[in-house]
C-alpha cells in the first residue's frame, strides 16, 4: 500500500502562495453569486451565517432560499441579499416542492451552498435530488449539515464540491465510526465522494493531498459555527477558488477568527455570529 502523504500544515505563508483568484473589476458579479440553500420556520438562522460569512469571505452577491414564513425577516436582518421564499411543510421544514424559480437561481450562480438550517432528512434528500441536476457547469457546490445526511444515503454526482462535515455526518457519509486519524478519514471521504473534504481542521481532495489547520480550539464547537465554515467555502468558491483552495481557506478563517476572539471572551465562550466580524480581518492579513 502507498505510504499516505503527510499533512501539509495551513500557514499565512502556505496561503499566500496560493492566492485567492482576483476580481477583474469593480463590479459585484466579479466575485461571483452565492446561493444559500435552507432553514426552517424553527432554524433560519443558519442561512444568516452562511450567508454572511460567504460576503465576508468576499462574494459580490447573495441570495438566500429559505421557508415562506421566514422570508420577509430574513431580507430585513439581510438587506444585501435577495431573498426567496420558499414553500413549507406542516412541521416548517423547508418542502421539495421547490418552484422553478428556485431552480433557475441555481443553475445561475457561481456557488450554491445547500444544508444549513434544513432539518427534515426525506425533503432534504429530495430537495438534493433536485438540485444537483439543475446546477450549471461553472457552478460549484458546498454541502452541510442535513444535506450531508442525504448524500450519505446513495450515490450523487457532484462536480465542484466541498463538503464540511462534523464528527456525526463523517461516521453516516462513511457508514460506520470516524477513527481518530481524521487526517485519514477525511481522505476517505475525498476519495468516496471526489469532493473536497473539510473534517475539524482537517482538509483533503480526491488527488489525495491533505492540510491540516492548526489554529482551531474547542470554542469553533458551538452553534451556528459549522454553518459560518460552509458559507466561507461557498464565497471562496463564488470568487473562482478551487475546492481543495477554498476548504483551506475557509478553514483557516474560521479556525483564526476564532482565535481572534478568544481573548475577549474566553476559548469557549464566543458565539458563531461574533466569527463573522473578525473573518474579513483575517483573510486580509493573509491577502491584504
Amino acid at each position: 500500500m502507498p505510504k499516505r502523504p503527510e499533512p501539509r500544515v495551513i500557514t499565512p505563508h502556505l496561503l499566500r502562495d496560493w492566492p485567492l483568484p482576483a476580481a477583474t473589476g469593480g463590479d459585484k458579479h466579479d466575485r461571483g453569486t452565492v446561493l444559500v440553500i435552507g432553514g426552517s420556520r424553527n432554524t433560519p438562522g443558519g442561512v444568516l451565517l452562511a450567508g454572511l460569512a460567504a460576503l465576508r469571505a468576499g462574494a459580490g452577491r447573495l441570495q438566500l432560499a429559505v421557508t415562506e414564513s421566514t422570508a420577509t425577516a430574513l431580507s430585513i436582518a439581510v438587506p444585501e441579499a435577495k431573498v426567496l421564499g420558499l414553500p413549507e411543510t406542516g412541521a416548517g421544514s423547508v418542502s421539495a416542492a421547490l418552484p422553478p424559480e428556485l431552480l433557475e437561481l441555481v443553475s445561475q450562480a457561481d456557488a450554491v451552498a445547500l444544508g444549513p438550517g434544513l432539518d427534515n432528512i426525506e425533503e432534504t434528500q429530495k430537495i438534493l435530488d433536485m438540485v444537483l441536476p439543475a446546477v450549471g457547469p461553472g457552478t460549484a457546490v458546498v454541502l452541510d449539515a442535513y444535506a450531508l445526511g442525504a448524500l450519505s444515503r446513495g450515490p450523487a454526482k457532484l462536480g465542484a464540491a466541498v463538503l464540511t462535515p462534523n464528527r456525526t455526518e463523517a461516521a453516516h457519509l462513511l457508514g460506520r465510526d470516524v477513527g481518530p486519524d481524521l487526517a485519514a478519514e477525511a481522505t476517505a471521504l475525498a476519495e468516496r465522494y471526489g469532493a473536497a473534504v473539510t473534517l475539524h481542521g482537517h482538509i483533503a481532495d480526491p488527488s489525495g493531498a491533505v492540510w491540516r489547520e492548526e489554529s482551531g480550539a474547542e470554542g469553533l464547537g458551538t452553534s451556528g459555527s459549522g454553518d459560518v465554515l460552509a458559507g466561507l467555502a461557498a464565497g471562496f468558491l463564488a470568487r473562482g477558488a478551487e475546492p481543495a483552495q477554498a476548504a483551506c481557506w475557509a478553514t483557516y478563517a474560521h479556525a483564526v477568527a476564532g482565535q481572534r476572539l478568544a481573548p475577549r471572551f474566553g476559548r469557549t465562550g464566543y458565539l458563531a455570529r461574533e466569527l463573522l466580524d473578525e473573518v474579513a480581518y483575517t483573510i486580509g492579513t493573509v491577502s491584504p
